[in-house]
């Protein structure tokens, strides 16, 4: 019963970082093709919300489920697949923290530049397609991750396990 509880609570972790990753790209790109200040502005702000509330509690569960995961099953946490995991894991946060700032910073432009009533800044459209930019990379490695956690393929480690 508890290693069902745990690998439910990872995958719920694993659907919510995948999803709201997804939703968070999609919204903030319809809003930008809008051009309209106003909805960037409100757009942008509920993603910053949602990357706070969803995003950040998922990236705290996944490491904490997935190593009660591996103890309950007795896989052993220097096995490549599981470190190969743990790495990708850590080079999709090296572009989500920076996202989040960016998501931030391009809220605050986006109400200010409404407010004001003037056309987005050109430093709003920078951060705009940095943080494109930043998705697929962290995409990519969030869908490698699923693939590792699903197949559990024997990858050699250059030490000894």
């Amino acid at each position: 019963m508890v290693y069902f509880v745990i690998k439910w609570l990872h995958l719920i972790g694993a659907a919510v970082l995948l999803g709201t990753g997804a939703g968070i790209a999609f919204f903030m790109m319809m809003a930008h093709l809008t051009r309209d200040t106003a909805a960037i502005a409100a757009v942008s702000r509920i993603v910053v919300i949602a990357d706070f509330l969803f995003t950040a509690t998922a990236v705290v569960a996944q490491p904490v489920t997935g190593v009660l995961l591996a103890d309950e099953v007795g896989y052993s946490l220097r096995e490549g697949w599981i470190v190969l995991s743990v790495l990708l894991y850590l080079f999709t946060g090296a572009f989500w923290l920076p996202v989040v700032w960016m998501q931030v910073r391009m809220r605050d432009l986006a109400a200010a530049a409404h407010a004001k009533g003037q056309p987005l800044p050109r430093s709003y459209y920078r951060l705009f397609y940095t943080w494109f930019g930043f998705g697929f990379p962290a995409f990519g490695a969030v869908l490698m991750i699923f693939w590792l956690m699903i197949t559990r393929p024997a990858i050699p480690l250059p030490w000894p396990s």
